[in-house]
């Protein structure tokens, strides 16, 4: 990678390769798509994030910035410095591949989202495309909590969900020793109390009875009664195949599937009966 600071140049080596024909001069990465050519570019992004973040820590110091200043930073640095964004996706791949064990698909996709906003608030907040572990301040994580109730419109306690997404990626970094000084030491979470409203049975008779022009409105309509009945998060439900349905020596319907955490009751795979009559109506639901 090349370094110019007033008319001066220096290249620095990252100690990655990328085939010829794979290089793309225009873009300045690889332009293969498996996984030997993506990964340079994502190490080569960090690479320049770091070598901006030292010009920044000068420009703020007051001295004369060098070529040489920018590069002796960067190389008495362990390589193996850790930045936020990359200890997120290692854990969100680790993730992926434990799916259907020790995690389930949707609480990936969660963390995953978490990763996408942080990326987009460390670009818009920092100029940067990724951010040192060690350079958290812990106004990063208020700001962070205000760009998700500003730019991504997210509740009081959606917002604590990605923070806590992101408290687990801290811990994770903390007992690496990737990170000197926790940027969570004194911040709490204030969930706010929320009162759901439930439907009567009568209620849910006139939904039942309702009838609907649009096929996939109907779908929906059947998918919410099902989940009334037996408890089942929609997340749940789509998990659901025929195979998940169980009958008893008595003849009664048994769902049997990994339930997402919605709730603390349930965080392992449990037995759902399913109610008789409620059998009869919604067995030809189709999973």
């Amino acid at each position: 990678m090349r370094i110019t600071v007033n008319g001066c140049i220096v290249d620095i080596s990252i100690k990655r390769s990328c085939p010829v024909d794979l290089w793309n001069q225009a873009k300045e990465n690889s332009k293969g798509k498996d996984r030997m050519s993506v990964e340079p570019n994502h190490y080569l992004e960090i690479t320049r994030s770091h070598v901006h973040q030292i010009y920044r820590e000068l420009e703020t110091s007051g001295k004369v910035i060098t070529v040489d200043l920018v590069r002796k930073p960067y190389y008495d640095v362990d390589e193996d410095n850790k930045t936020l964004l990359q200890v997120f996706r290692e854990h969100n791949e680790q993730s992926r591949k434990l799916i259907g064990k020790d995690f389930i698909s949707k609480t990936v996709q969660r963390y995953e989202t978490t990763t996408r906003y942080l990326e987009e608030f460390i670009k818009k907040e920092y100029q940067l495309s990724d951010i040192a572990l060690n350079n958290l301040e812990a106004n990063f994580i208020s700001k962070f909590d205000a760009f998700l109730k500003i730019e991504k419109g997210c509740a009081q306690n959606s917002a604590i969900t990605r923070l806590k997404n992101l408290k687990k990626i801290i811990r994770i970094a903390l007992e690496n020793d990737w990170i000197k000084k926790d940027p969570f030491a004194y911040y709490r979470f204030k969930l706010k109390e929320t009162y759901p409203e439930f439907l009567t049975m009568d209620e849910i008779k006139i939904i039942l009875a309702k009838e609907f022009t649009i096929k996939r409105v109907e779908q929906v309509r059947d998918v919410f009664i099902f989940c009334s009945y037996t408890g089942l998060a929609f997340s749940d439900v789509k998990d659901l195949s025929p195979e998940h349905l169980l009958k008893d020596n008595k003849g009664e319907l048994w769902i049997k599937i990994f339930l997402s955490f919605h709730s603390s009751v349930f965080s392992s795979k449990n037995l759902h009966r399913l109610n008789t009559s409620l059998a009869k109506s919604m067995i030809q639901i189709k999973f």
